[in-house]
């Protein structure tokens, strides 16, 4: 009797190719397209998965036997897409079956039976439904307007996958799917775009702007591109939820909008401090900006340097103060400290030109910040950061972005440097900067309470503060639009960054290609790879042999 064979790719890191095995018993129900099975390889035990059937070995070979089936299965359509995801973010197959292969946290409801249309028109409103009138759509909401009727319109169509940036939310959304009765829906974060859903009928990715939804480790996989991906094999619709979608997402998908009103209400009220005039010696706050901390509640400030100072300079000559080992700037953490950004060393703060021990503060951070407005406002004031254990409950925070995703709910929230943000040296700068200001926005409710936002700058003019204060994202993006195009950037381009010591030897092999052009290194020793689209960038990316050595490869870099 013939043997059975099937094709298993293992578990291990330094391998990424597959190896045929016999299944002992030919009708055996467990090995399959995506059964996780163990197999002896090399003289020891690993896992893998088994991704296809019959052989794929050329000539004769020795088969060996799967030597145990585990619990777990992958569906046979993420197997196949697992193959996708690896060309496109050029990384290993092995990555995404682990993701799919790992208990997630989701919630998964039982279908239940589905309204009649009558009851649907009167449930749900015309936005909601208009977002599945398409196979691609973006729908756009003020950042305080609620989802969830989308969520309601795709669990009308039958099981649907729906993600959401947090397990917080991922939680919210749990109970509030079970106190609604609603049922057949699979709700994950960004993990959750490698669960199964048997039956799939629409997906829905709830705040698709959120960098959340992007993999820092290579491969740097997008939880909503994969979904996408995914709902267009299954022949479904896809729907993103932004109030501030990006360029690529507006290109990719059909734009849904709330009616003007609706939209203007998710929007907190905003008010420009334009810090041009001010005289120097008034530091880091300005005085509406004490004055307003002061009349309000709960206030946040935002400043996205954390540390007392980021960057200083000697009261007595005026050097910078910089590292005596690789010449980067150092950052003062401690009063008596200064350590160096790039490679570590600490020093005592002196400097190194004329021994100077008192410094000027050029670029304060988060510890420095709370200090210098305890002083102002004459109560006390917290420091917050990504690294905080809590958050305290005094009556006003200073924090990085990370307290945006901390605290609920506030009255207030001040944007101390909102032009670092502006200016920063990536060309998702705006929409990452707008986004902060939706966030806050709906930290405070929109237009549905109190709340406001304070923001002070000396680029009163720029885009994005005149499109958040128009409550038009539209504006932002029509501008970055024309940007990227001239810029031959993202969508009118497809990006790589590559690093690590191995990365020169990977690049000359990338130079030459047809449609690729390589740039760099850069300060970082990171080199930029360009192609027209992501056919011609991926394709190039996979028939460059990998050279030993630590390299990283990031498709779609976020800091580009």
């Amino acid at each position: 009797m013939t043997a059975r064979v099937v094709q298993v790719l293992p578990d291990v890191s330094a391998i990424d190719r597959v190896f045929d095995y016999e299944v002992i018993e030919r009708d055996d129900p467990r090995v399959r397209i995506g059964s996780i099975v163990r197999i002896d390889l090399h003289g020891r035990r690993v896992r893998g998965w088994v991704v296809a059937e019959g052989a794929g070995a050329a000539g004769d070979v020795v088969l060996k036997a799967i030597a145990k089936v585990s619990p777990g299965h992958v569906p046979a359509d993420l197997v196949d897409l697992s193959s996708w995801a690896a060309w496109r973010w050029a990384g290993k197959r092995r990555s995404f079956l682990a993701t799919a292969s790992q208990p997630q946290p989701v919630v998964t409801f039982g279908r239940g039976a589905p309204k009649s249309d009558d009851q649907l028109r009167e449930s749900t409103p015309e936005w909601a439904r208009a977002a599945f009138e398409s196979p691609q759509s973006v729908v756009r909401l003020g950042p305080a307007i609620d989802p969830w009727p989308i969520v309601v319109a795709a669990a009308e169509r039958g099981p649907a996958l729906v993600l959401v940036p947090s397990l917080a939310r991922v939680d919210l959304m749990h109970r509030r799917l079970r106190e609604a009765g609603i049922r057949g829906v699979t709700v994950g974060a960004r993990a959750g775009a490698w669960v199964a859903c048997d039956g799939l009928a629409s997906v829905v990715v709830v705040d698709a702007h959120d960098e959340v939804y992007t993999e820092e480790r290579a491969p740097t996989w997008n939880a909503w591109r994969v979904v996408a991906a995914r709902a267009a094999r299954a022949g479904v619709a896809c729907a993103l939820t932004s109030s501030t979608p990006t360029v690529e997402q507006l290109d990719w998908g059909t734009l849904v909008e709330t009616d003007r009103n609706t939209e203007r209400r998710g929007w907190a009220r905003i008010e420009i401090l334009d810090r041009r005039g001010d005289d120097p010696r008034t530091g880091l706050w300005s005085s509406r900006a004490v004055d307003a901390i002061r009349s309000a509640g709960r206030t946040l400030c935002i400043l996205n340097r954390t540390g007392r100072a980021k960057l200083a300079a000697c009261a007595k000559c005026s050097t910078i103060a910089t590292c005596e080992k690789c010449a980067g700037a150092v950052h003062q953490v401690e009063a008596a400290e200064l350590i160096c950004g790039r490679c570590g060393t600490t020093r005592p703060t002196l400097c190194l030109v004329c021994g100077g021990t008192k410094l000027k503060l050029l670029r304060v951070g988060t510890a420095r910040a709370a200090e210098e407005l305890s002083a102002l406002i004459g109560a006390p004031v917290a420091e917050v950061t990504g690294a905080s254990a809590a958050v305290p409950d005094t009556k006003a925070i200073v924090g990085t972005e990370a307290l945006l995703h901390r605290v609920g709910r506030a009255d207030l929230v001040v944007f101390v440097d909102l032009d670092s943000e502006l200016s920063a040296p990536r060309y998702q700068a705006n929409e990452e900067a707008l986004a902060l200001l939706a966030r806050a926005s709906r930290v405070v409710r929109g237009r549905f309470g109190d709340g406001r936002l304070l923001v002070q700058t000396r680029q009163p003019d720029h885009p994005v503060l005149l499109a958040a204060a128009a409550n038009d994202p539209a504006r932002l993006t029509d501008t970055d639009r024309q940007m990227r195009q001239d810029l031959a950037l993202p969508p009118f381009a497809a990006l790589a960054q590559v690093s690590g010591v191995a990365a020169p030897v990977f690049v000359d092999g990338l130079r030459g290609q047809l449609g690729v052009e390589v740039t760099g290194p850069d300060n970082h020793e990171a080199f930029l790879v360009r192609a027209p689209n992501h056919q011609t960038l991926c394709d190039a990316l996979a028939r460059v042999e990998r050279p030993i050595g630590r390299l990283r490869v990031s498709v779609d870099p976020v800091r580009a």
